[in-house]
């Protein structure tokens, strides 16, 4: 800013001013200013000022927040200014340069409905005379001023020298006390109050107080700077001096830090016991250490590899619990029922018994949510004795995470296995990887196949780790693996694992581990005791088949944690008294029931078959509907299903119509009708071949009018011959069919196996029917005729279309 000093005389100010409200600016009388505008109510405005006498009135509001002040959210008093120069600028705005000519009081504003911008009515604020009696006073200060203004330059203050030269031959107090209030760095509140300061003794005096604290402010910041640069100088000596000192220690053989440290990682790695290998490298880059300057970047890189091969427990190892009864007891005791993997564990301990050298198993557990998968790991370590290390491989996507990343990097690390094995120290835990069937893969490698050399007995003797860049023997560790589905492992990965399937819970089972484990955890959790919360056997019944259908427990340990809660607040607020909750009062606690039972069909019906299906949350019950119309031979299916069963349905369609003839349908009957296939619960996505067979029979039995048995299910894989092929999940199924109250099961002879398996009582009350072809199915399937449609015919009639009652599923 700088004042323009002229001798003519100043222009006349009218009455009536446009208004041009700033944001963050006052601006003083005499001051030459350049603004951008760019409301469009402000351009109006000067735009008038321009086409009249090019006077405005600069007034700062009250908010800078406002975009749309009005007359209460503008100061009172403003400076009437001249536009000297407008220019447009590219993005709409203008830039304006401006003069103040003087104070001005708003009177008032003009309340015109044409207007789109401010216009008020003003009156010049005149500047008052200084008296004699304080000419003195306000010399001083003047002087006090003007001394201010150039000592701040000195110390850095951004003041124009031309400010200082018009300040220093200037004569009137009140226009010297504008002059340095426009260069100070005043906020908008402050500078307004030296504008309506109309007195200029006490408007000068209010300047000189602001001059000493702005001096002030700038001599602690000239001392500030000046120890910053004192402190960053003793520094570059001190490092000079320190540099001199080890030049002497070292001519005089005394001591030396990195020689020190060089000396205790050398001892170190002695007793690491490495292999021979791995201590020939470590000798190697301790030497290279030794010729390297201490303060070098590559010297902390390697200072940190040589720390983590000499803390890694190269030879280190847990001794085993090798007692066999005291392992079976420990598993027995933390998990109920899962008799396999006990078994594994416990013929592994046997062998490691009887060989002490023996390679860690590598085994996968494949089951559901919720089964007890990870908590397996751990009973397994307490079991064995050994160290417990997790890793959650569920959206690992950089090869880097197992494989580490090279030294060369700055921050670089080893992978997450030699992490955890150094976590533990020791070289034999139970390293448990969740969901591996949740790697993914992208640019930036595939861990799945990084995996592969940690996991293979036959190579992780010698992993590499980038990091380390030297082998280091994982044969010793039991990698555990979990997965809930199989279909998304890499094959050659699944291929190295020991796959042990944990199907969902029966009733019964989970009823025990409720008893067991989940209300004693709960309780416990809760800060109850038996005192205070019990649960009969009906409830946790209830509450499995009511409340939370699934193949694992963590729902029901949920709302068995609910409850604990309602009965905790109960505690807390001084109640008495034990808590028995049953199965009527399980509503009061966990509301309604979320899950209504499965139920099979209430009558044998015409083309509706009863199926098994497999998800990853357990078994279900699917009803598969046919129907046939007049039409031209279309097949429909519906139902959201996936192109598997969607082929399943054509393969079934081809097998009925090779068999028109033994079931006595015409020919032509393919050709006038439409056929109409559709699953029920059409909003969940469905896929697979094992309702092959129930397809078949829906769509005969809507072809010849015979009902399909209501209290049979089936399940089974169709060819174009008729034959019926193995299916899986065959446990979870039988569940399904358990809880809809499922009579019989028709399945493939060739899962006998599998049937075995499953436990007796679990088969109990369902009788099983193992079939080979279609045909076996459709005579266990399908009821005869009613005697009024198949009297006195030595053959079967030809199905005619006729009405029938729609069947709701």
């Amino acid at each position: 800013m700088n004042e323009e000093r002229k001798d003519e005389e100043p222009p006349t100010i009218p009455e009536v001013l446009p208004v041009l409200p700033l944001r963050d600016i006052v601006i003083f009388p005499f001051m030459i200013v350049p603004l951008y505008v760019s409301r469009e109510r402000s351009i109006k405005a000067v735009d008038q000022a321009l086409a009249e006498n090019r006077m405005i009135l600069l007034a700062a509001q009250k908010s800078q927040d406002e975009d749309e002040p009005g007359p209460d959210d503008i100061y009172g008093i403003g400076t009437a200014a001249l536009i000297m120069r407008m220019l447009k600028l590219p993005d709409g705005r203008i830039r304006v340069l401006v003069q103040g000519l003087s104070r001005a009081r708003t009177i008032s504003y003009l309340d015109d409905p044409e207007l789109d911008h401010l216009q008020a009515r003003i009156e010049t604020v005149a500047e008052p005379e200084t008296g004699e009696a304080d000419s003195l006073e306000v010399e001083a200060l003047m002087r006090n001023v003007k001394a201010a203004l150039d000592r701040s330059q000195n110390l850095g203050k951004p003041i124009s020298p031309e400010v200082v030269v018009i300040a220093n031959n200037m004569e009137e107090s009140g226009r010297l006390a504008d002059l340095t209030a426009s260069n100070l760095d005043l906020k908008v509140e402050g500078a307004q109050a030296i504008l309506e300061a109309l007195d200029p003794e006490e408007r000068l005096r209010r300047v000189h107080e602001l001059m000493t604290k702005e001096l002030e402010v700038l001599t602690m910041q000239q001392e500030i700077s000046s120890q910053a640069k004192g402190e960053m100088d003793r520094t570059q000596r001190e490092y000079f001096l320190r540099q001199q000192l080890k030049a002497i220690q070292t001519e005089l053989g005394e001591g030396n830090e990195l020689t020190e440290e060089i000396a205790q990682l050398a001892e170190k790695a002695q007793k690491a016991k490495m292999p021979k290998p791995v201590m020939e490298e470590v000798e190697r880059q301790l030497k290279k250490l030794e010729r390297m300057h201490p303060d070098a970047a590559e010297t902390a890189t390697l200072r940190n590899w040589l720390d983590w091969m000499v803390t890694l427990p190269w030879n280190k190892s847990t001794k085993d619990n090798l007692d066999l009864k005291e392992a079976q007891r420990i598993l027995d005791e933390d998990h109920y029922g899962l008799e396999k993997i006990k078994e594994r564990i416990i013929e592994y301990l046997a062998v490691r018994s009887l060989k002490d050298k023996m390679k860690g198993p590598l085994l996968c557990f494949v089951g559901p949510p919720g089964v007890g998968k990870t908590s397996l790991g751990r009973s397994i370590a307490r079991a064995l004795g050994r160290k417990f290390i997790r890793l959650s491989l569920g959206g690992v996507k950089d090869e880097a995470e197992i494989r580490g990343h090279r030294r060369t990097y700055v921050g670089s690390l080893p992978g997450r296995i030699i992490q955890g094995i150094h976590q533990v120290g020791a070289n034999n835990p139970i390293f448990m990887m969740d969901e591996v069937d949740k790697v993914g893969a992208d640019f930036r490698g595939d861990p799945s196949s990084a995996l592969l050399e940690v996991l293979d007995p036959e190579q992780n003797n010698a992993f590499r780790d980038h990091y380390l860049g030297v082998p280091f023997d994982l044969s010793k560790v039991m990698f555990l693996t979990t997965a809930n589905l199989t279909d998304t492992i890499q094959p050659a990965f699944l291929d190295r694992m020991e796959v042990i399937r944990l199907p969902g819970y029966t009733e019964e089972e989970k009823l025990e581990i409720a008893k067991r484990h989940l209300v004693p955890k709960q309780l416990e959790e809760h800060g109850l005791t038996e005192e205070n919360l019990s649960f009969s056997d009906k409830s946790l019944r209830a509450l499995i088949n009511s409340y939370t259908r699934e193949a694992g427990l963590r729902n029901l340990e949920r709302e068995v944690a609910a409850i604990a809660r309602k009965v905790a607040r109960r505690v807390a607020e001084g109640e008495t008294g034990k808590v028995r909750v049953g199965p009527a009062s399980l509503s009061k606690y966990v509301g309604a029931p979320k899950i209504l039972p499965e139920e099979r069909l209430k009558k044998d019906a015409v083309g509706v078959a009863t199926g098994l299906a497999w998800t990853a949350t357990g078994g279900d019950v699917l009803f598969i509907e046919a129907m046939t119309m007049k039409g031209k031979g279309r097949l429909s299916l519906t139902g959201q299903l996936g192109d598997v069963m969607k082929e399943s349905a054509q393969a079934a369609l081809s097998y009925a119509r090779s068999r028109a003839k033994q079931w006595g349908i015409r020919d032509e009957f393919f050709v006038t009708h439409d056929l109409h296939v559709h699953v029920p619960e059409g909003a969940i996505p469905k896929d697979g071949p094992s309702a092959g067979i129930t397809m078949a029979t829906a769509l005969i039995s809507a072809f010849t009018g015979r009902a399909v048995r209501c209290s049979l299910a089936m399940t089974g894989e169709i060819t174009l011959r008729g034959h019926v092929l193995p299916i899986g999940g065959l446990k979870e199924k039988i569940l399904a069919a358990r809880r809809a109250g499922i009579e019989a099961i028709v399945c493939p002879r060739l899962n006998k196996k599998e049937l075995d398996e499953v436990p007796a009582l679990l088969r109990r009350g369902i009788t099983f029917h193992l079939v080979d072809d279609v045909d076996e199915v459709l005579r266990l399937a399908l009821a005869p005729l009613p005697p009024s449609k198949a009297s006195g015919k030595s053959k079967p009639r030809p199905y005619r279309a006729r009405p029938r009652r729609q069947v709701n599923v």
